[in-house]
């Protein structure tokens, strides 16, 4: 009798618990929709602030020669790059 207890536990038992956590994992693996609107809010924020900065700094730089900005390169083409192709992204996914 133990053996058939012993068996149906190693047959159907562990199986469907390891199935069971699998489902789990992969549903929760995926972002929902709340996440990703709070996270096109919080990529405009940042396009804000970095234009904002931007605009600081050519204001402090106007009033003081001797300023040295935060940032090594200003208006950086590599990082416009990545921006750019965030837009694509956001506009290619509002589109579909």
């Amino acid at each position: 009798m133990e053996e058939i207890l012993i068996v149906m536990m190693l047959f159907i038992g562990l199986p469907w618990i390891v199935l069971h956590y699998m489902t789990k994992w992969k549903t929760s693996a995926s972002i929902t929709q709340d996440d990703e609107v709070l996270l096109e809010e919080l990529y405009s924020l940042a396009k804000r602030l970095d234009d904002r900065m931007d605009t600081v700094e050519r204001l402090v730089a106007t009033d003081d020669p001797e300023f040295k900005p935060a940032r090594l390169i200003h208006d950086q083409e590599r990082d416009n790059q990545k921006l750019r192709e965030l837009d694509r992204l956001l506009s290619e996914k509002k589109e579909a």
